[in-house]
């Protein structure tokens, strides 16, 4: 895993093979067993260690953020993200920001019947006083986070740089279509198939009966004739593992 997704780390193996295969390691002890990276070239990624909680259930978090193509044209990219499961809720791209279209985004996001009450966004010129009464008519109240204070919309600016660690810092889009099916695809990865650390570890969006865990008689070993399922995501950038079903007489 350490060599196939070198943007991956220790904590990250740790929880992948907790979730996928029910393997119990700390991540001190997947360190042992990477490769050492060579001097001068740190893993350039960033931890947040504190996390809004209060309301969590009824809270959602959107923010826009910026990606530029081969073609040097910039689009805007908005995100919506749940703050209890961490589920990213709607993505979308455009060339042409306006509040008219940021309204119709989250109406997409409100209207989907998961019981949202709070809505956190900062204070950008983009979200105008129509499109905040809009949304309170919706029976969702808009939260506005204080000037020059990132940390208040935490969870979203952190799955910001999440986004360009694991993606857009390692793909160069070549128009706007191609950009959003990059973030489609890698949307599905984030909520299906990557294990988060704040949710003990798991994932957003778990697949519907229960995961599929191999039984072995060690939490460090798979048993001997299981075999594990491997999925490349946005061309080998990462992968996703799972058990599948063994042969009879395999």
């Amino acid at each position: 895993m350490a060599s196939e997704n070198p943007l991956w780390g220790e904590e990250r193996i740790a929880n992948e093979l907790l979730v996928k295969f029910g393997i119990s390691a700390s991540p001190r002890t997947v360190s042992k067993y990477m490769p050492m990276r060579p001097r001068g070239h740190p893993r350039g990624d960033q931890r947040w260690s504190t996390f809004l909680k209060n309301h969590a259930v009824a809270i959602l978090a959107c923010d826009f953020f910026v990606a530029v193509t081969a073609t040097f044209r910039m689009l805007y990219v908005f995100v919506v993200i749940e703050h209890s499961t961490r589920r990213l809720a709607h993505i979308n791209v455009t060339s042409n920001p306006s509040a008219d279209w940021t309204l119709q985004q989250l109406r997409e996001v409100v209207g989907n019947g998961r019981g949202h009450r709070y809505l956190i966004h900062d204070r950008d010129r983009i979200f105008a006083k129509h499109l905040d009464d809009s949304i309170g008519a919706l029976g969702v109240e808009v939260l506005r986070s204080p000037i020059a204070s990132p940390k208040a919309n935490s969870i979203v600016e952190r799955v910001i740089g999440t986004v360009r660690r694991e993606c857009l810092d390692w793909l160069i889009p070549m128009s706007e279509a191609h950009l959003r099916s990059i973030l489609r695809e890698w949307t599905t990865h984030y909520n299906q198939g990557r294990p988060h650390s704040s949710l003990g570890p798991g994932v957003p969006d778990p697949p519907k009966g229960p995961m599929k865990v191999q039984k072995s008689t060690s939490r460090q070993r798979l048993a001997a004739d299981a075999l594990i399922r491997v999925k490349s995501i946005l061309g080998g950038l990462h992968h996703e593992y799972s058990l599948a079903a063994t042969c009879a007489g395999a």
